[in-house]
């Protein structure tokens, strides 16, 4: 008999809040992350049948999960993520014998087709990092930051989230705390320097001086005119206002300026586990993703400059 069988039943409720424990104690996933799986796993554990029959078999995951797609209409991404964070939680509670069946290895991931990422041409991406104003305090700050996007391939988090401390201008890198708390160091490029150095030196300072609060590390880096950290809602809509002065076409957000930075070092023959430690990925696979964007322009490439082509 095992530990499990001698303790008896637990509850699903309960067993979602020890694998919430084990994410935040454990694996230190962000606070964001953590609210996104506990509020997955609480809609689950309200729908699925509140009987032992959760602990043996993936049948109460797999009516939820058909629910959420036939009854409730939900996006083909969300339900895979639901059904992610029910494996993942399962595998737990299998691994810490709260249950005695391997009921993960049971379920089934619903297939998503990848979507490939939305990229700038070189051209449209320049247009967009000289839209802001120079003569303005505040298109300085924004040149800065979207110079600093491309240059480095930073997600809108990482860039708003760095102190000044972790920037250094001699070095031309900037020090960044991704996700799962791994740090890397990211170079960048002189253009993207240059920017900072402007906004570092003529706008900053003022800024700072207006937030009357403690400078630790050296404070923000990137600021609002009040003298507060910007936020990522605020760093989007600095990336949306340059691609409507620049007239760039489509859906652009911080985000693209990163696919494009990966993409556009891939083109120019980057390697690719190169790019993954840039960009900051846990796995190739997920840079990977690039390689099926490039495959096009490879062949044009090749056409373009091999002498027998």
């Amino acid at each position: 008999m095992s530990a499990r069988e001698r303790r008896g039943p637990v509850a699903l409720e309960e067993a979602v809040a020890g694998y919430l424990l084990f994410l935040r104690v454990e694996r230190g996933l962000s606070p964001r992350s953590i609210e996104a799986y506990r509020a997955d796993l609480r809609d689950f554990a309200a729908a699925a049948p509140r009987i032992a029959a959760w602990a043996r078999t993936p049948e109460p995951a797999q009516r939820y999960l058909q629910t959420l797609r036939v009854e409730r209409h939900r996006a083909p991404g969300t339900i895979r993520r639901r059904a992610a964070a029910i494996r993942a939680f399962y595998r737990f509670a299998f691994g810490e014998e709260v249950i005695g069946v391997d009921v993960g290895g049971l379920l089934d991931l619903p297939r998503q087709a990848r979507r490939l990422p939305d990229v700038l041409e070189v051209a449209d991406v320049e247009r967009l990092l000289e839209a802001p104003d120079p003569a303005d305090p505040r298109g300085l700050r924004d040149r800065a930051l979207l110079e600093l996007l491309y240059a480095s391939g930073l997600r809108v988090g990482e860039a708003v989230g760095l102190d000044a401390e972790d920037l250094s201008l001699e070095g031309a890198f900037v020090r960044v705390l991704g996700k799962g708390g791994r740090e890397r160091l990211v170079p960048v490029g002189e253009p993207a320097m240059a920017a900072l150095g402007r906004y570092s030196d003529t706008v900053r300072p003022a800024w700072l001086a207006r937030g009357h609060v403690a400078p630790v590390h050296g404070g923000p880096l990137f600021l609002s005119a009040r003298g507060r950290r910007l936020t990522r809602q605020a760093a989007w809509m600095i990336v949306r206002a340059a691609a409507t002065r620049a007239g760039t076409r489509g859906h652009v957000s911080p985000h693209t300026l990163r696919h494009s930075f990966a993409t556009h070092l891939l083109e120019g023959g980057a390697d690719l586990r190169v790019v993954q430690e840039l960009l900051g990925h846990a796995s190739i696979s997920t840079t990977q993703l690039y390689t099926h964007l490039t495959g096009p322009r490879i062949k044009e490439v090749y056409a373009r400059a091999h002498p027998r082509a």
